[in-house]
């Protein structure tokens, strides 16, 4: 299998065309031992940490039934993506992903370990439930951010689209559709069972991505010019530049110097992503769908429990239905990119997501929760597998991890926000609406901050701008290069959408000059030299560094 030396980082390839049918065979058989060798490792680990998701709320509903405290369990979890991301991204790009990875299964084992030690011997509490909750999530922001950085080192960029679509579906399939049922099971047996579980499955995982062959370093570019916001300038100027939608390119002098501390790496992946209009938009969408969804499901356990009346294994095989949508969603998510486009794609998750919230809000019937529960795990999966391509294919390896670190500490450390309000919005409402209507409450809201995002998403996330932004990744603007969605010449569309990305980034700046500046100052015309703004204030990235870029790619 070809490795980051491959034909894939070739000027001008398009990653993601419609391809031929022997290309499209090709590929199938092409992925290779490497990603196989993950993917398997990857199917042990969810396997236990499937089992294990559905060990914790439910231990933690056995030691109270509280609904903030439980909250908190859920809390801790998440809080290292708030935490610990920026610099999880920045030891991702200076040591050996692979390594990296096993060391976090083998931190996970240890936790995981511990409590089913402790809950077999009684010794439990909340507190220590927490810290143990909390542990894992440091190890898991280490271990997802890592995971999703070394892809693009096993297999072609041509390849992540599908390579992406079958890791996620066979993710998601064996942590909800196949480990959760068998939790629920387990939690039958014994409480402690699906922790010791998923301690034995981390094992195994760990051993498994040992078998990977080679070094997984970011590849070095040499000091790389961190990117700065483009200033307003001429439509014809800012089209010659090498950057991004939005952006112009600048010179390699005093800015371009970037330590080579931890720190300073961290801050170049902040300027790199919040400067991308794409990717600073779509990290925005998936930090308030995260948030509100965090605050429907974390008493979720309680809703089950109260309102629909079921038991560990009713549960967990409710719980395991979205493995059901993720499956089909993995399979299928490539075509339906390539058929409807991937801004109607992650249009599709915001109407869907918004309709199965309000849904079980409402409902009494476990059937019919589990039938739109089915339609969100095809959307979720359909959203991860064209951002997460999309993130893999738009950011400079040696910068991958960094940027990857900070879309995620955005869309994910709004995770532990959104626990601590909806169990606060449990335990507020119930003296005033009852126990039922008040586990209802979290659902209904998040339907509500759903559809405000549905309308965003349609509105800020367009096609233009997507493919725009692979016009530029890829150094797009040769005459023979393919629409990067669709296989026919799109080149009209392409320039509006560079035009669409500049004239934002035009008004935000004009909006911060009259805030600074007397009226009329601060706005230019064109062919007007604009005043180069700091690089704390966006992003671009160097005409040299860029070069390099698109040929590492």
């Amino acid at each position: 299998m070809p490795d980051m030396k491959s034909r894939s980082r070739e000027r001008g390839a398009a990653p993601h065309t419609a391809a031929a049918p022997d290309d499209s065979r090709r590929q199938r058989r092409g992925l290779g031992r490497q990603f196989w060798r993950l993917w398997s490792a990857s199917t042990v680990s969810n396997l236990g940490q499937g089992a294990s998701a559905i060990g914790f709320p439910w231990l933690a509903s056995t030691l109270t039934d509280q609904a903030f405290l439980i909250a908190l369990v859920a809390m801790a979890n998440r809080l290292p993506w708030l935490l610990f991301s920026l610099p999880a991204g920045a030891l991702a790009d200076r040591l050996d992903r692979r390594l990296v990875m096993v060391w976090m299964t083998g931190v996970r084992a240890l936790v995981v370990g511990a409590v089913a030690l402790l809950v077999a011997v009684d010794a439990m509490t909340m507190p220590l439930l927490c810290a143990c909750a909390l542990t894992l999530g440091f190890s898991e922001v280490l271990f997802d951010n890592t995971s999703q950085v070394l892809l693009p080192s096993v297999v072609e960029r041509r390849q992540l689209d599908s390579a992406n679509g079958r890791l996620m579906a066979t993710q998601i399939v064996a942590d909800d559709f196949l480990a959760r049922p068998l939790g629920g099971v387990l939690l039958a047996l014994t409480l402690a069972a699906p922790f010791a579980f998923d301690a034995v499955t981390a094992v195994v995982a760990g051993v498994l991505l040992l078998t990977l062959r080679g070094t997984f370093r970011a590849r070095s570019a040499g000091p790389p010019a961190p990117p700065v916001a483009a200033p307003p300038v001429a439509a014809s100027t800012a089209a010659a530049t090498p950057g991004g939608p939005g952006v112009a390119a600048v010179g390699t002098g005093e800015a371009s110097k970037v330590g080579t501390s931890l720190w300073a790496e961290t801050r170049e992946g902040v300027r790199w992503l919040w400067g991308h209009t794409l990717l600073r938009r779509l990290a925005i969408a998936l930090a308030i769908s995260n948030m509100a969804s965090q605050g429907a499901m974390v008493t979720y356990v309680l809703f089950a429990q109260e309102v629909l009346g079921l038991g560990p294994v009713g549960f967990a095989l409710l719980s395991s239905v979205t493995g059901v949508g993720a499956l089909v969603g993995g399979l299928l998510a490539g075509r339906v990119v390539q058929a409807i486009g991937r801004a109607r794609s992650l249009s599709l998750l915001a109407v869907v997501q918004t309709l199965v919230f309000t849904i079980t809000g409402v409902a009494s019937n476990a059937y019919l929760v589990g039938s739109v529960m089915s339609l969100l795990g095809f959307v979720v999966v359909l959203w991860n597998v064209t951002t997460v391509s999309l993130r893999q294919t738009l950011i400079p390896d040696r910068l991958l991890g960094r940027v990857n670190s900070v879309y995620r500490l955005l869309g994910w450390g709004t995770i532990p926000l959104g626990a601590a309000l909806g169990g606060l919005l449990v335990t507020l409402a119930e003296p005033h609406w009852g126990r039922e209507a008040a586990l209802r409450s979290p659902l209904l809201l998040t339907g509500l901050v759903l559809a405000v995002l549905a309308v965003y998403v349609r509105r800020r996330l367009t096609q233009r701008l997507i493919d725009a932004s692979f016009a530029e990744a890829v150094g797009d603007d040769s005459d023979d290069t393919p629409d990067p969605v669709g296989g026919e010449d799109n080149r009209t569309e392409i320039r509006r959408g560079r035009e669409d990305g500049r004239e934002d980034d035009r008004d935000e700046h004009r909006r911060e000059t009259r805030a600074e500046t007397p009226e009329g100052r601060g706005e230019h015309r064109a062919g007007t030299p604009a005043e180069p703004r700091t690089p704390g204030e966006g992003h671009d990235a160097s005409g040299g560094s860029r070069e390099k870029d698109r040929k590492r790619r």
